[in-house]
């Protein structure tokens, strides 16, 4: 058994919570508890197939969920997983014992995505399997200190980019932080256009919300679309898969409107009390 607390974060997710606790459940940690946020399908009945502590979370999001689980676990390590990853059999021992003897804050498996057969989640498979992203760490599949994550909690105000905002402290506060190069672990899309917009609107809105709290410090970020865009363009074009490029092009657009639209909506919110507009040179 692994003195490790696992925490899976769910809401309506019937199609991923069975294959992703069965390889959770195989890996024997010391326990897992699952924390719902008002799941209208039958992901808790699934859940409670499985040897796991359920706990309800409402609609609080993702990032309050996460810490909910971090509150309630035993263990001094704890580990994030999210509901759409499938860990091979033995991963989690190992990332655990990469974690232990490289003395991390934070360290992630490595993720290789997987999708359905539709263009869109094979798009965001290419994308995610051949991008930079791929080697921040994030919140995905994560073994923590839990110590480390009560002193530095998540932003429960960031319905989205709760993981960039986490980083950039962490960073800042000296957390040593990694993404594996030996686990790894299988991350899975659905392969719908819906799902896609969804991971579009996330990564704005997530940026953008970076930018409304650390000011120009942070305005850096605004350009990862862009620059992730181009590279994606140059990438299919120099592998003559330009099937790629409405993917990039879709997905640079939508990150921006994402990002102005949670600017907009700050903005009528500060007038709408009466409070200053945006100052982006605040701290």
């Amino acid at each position: 058994m692994l003195d490790l607390s696992v925490i899976v974060p769910v809401r309506n997710a019937e199609r991923f919570i069975d294959d992703c606790l069965a390889s959770i459940v195989r890996s024997q940690p010391r326990e897992i508890i699952i924390v719902d946020g008002n799941s209208t399908d039958r992901t808790v009945e699934i859940a409670r197939r499985f040897p796991v502590q359920i706990l309800a979370n409402g609609d609080r999001g993702v990032a309050a969920a996460r810490m909910l689980g971090v509150r309630a676990a035993t263990s001094d390590a704890v580990a994030l997983i999210d509901v759409d990853i499938v860990l091979p059999d033995g991963a989690l021992a190992l990332l655990f014992e990469e974690f232990r003897e490289g003395q991390y804050t934070a360290l992630q498996a490595g993720l290789h995505s997987a999708a359905g057969p539709g263009y869109w989640g094979q798009a965001l498979v290419y994308h995610h399997n051949n991008g930079r992203s791929k080697h921040w760490p994030g919140l995905m599949a994560t073994i923590f200190q839990r110590d480390a994550l009560l002193a530095h909690e998540l932003d429960a105000s960031f319905a989205s980019g709760e993981d960039i905002e986490l980083r950039w402290r962490l960073q800042r506060a000296g957390a040593k932080l990694g993404v594996s190069r030996r686990t790894i672990v299988t991350h899975r899309f659905d392969d719908t256009f819906s799902c896609a917009r969804g991971q579009f609107d996330d990564d704005g809105r997530g940026l953008a919300r970076m930018v409304l709290k650390y000011g120009w410090r942070a305005g850096m970020l605004m350009g990862i679309p862009a620059a992730g865009a181009v590279r994606g363009i140059l990438l299919s074009l120099a592998r003559r898969q330009p099937r790629w490029l409405p993917y990039y092009v879709t997905y640079a657009i939508l990150n921006y409107t994402a990002m102005l639209g949670t600017f907009v909506d700050r903005l009528k919110a500060r007038t709408r009390f009466g409070e200053p507009s945006v100052d982006l040179g605040r701290v």
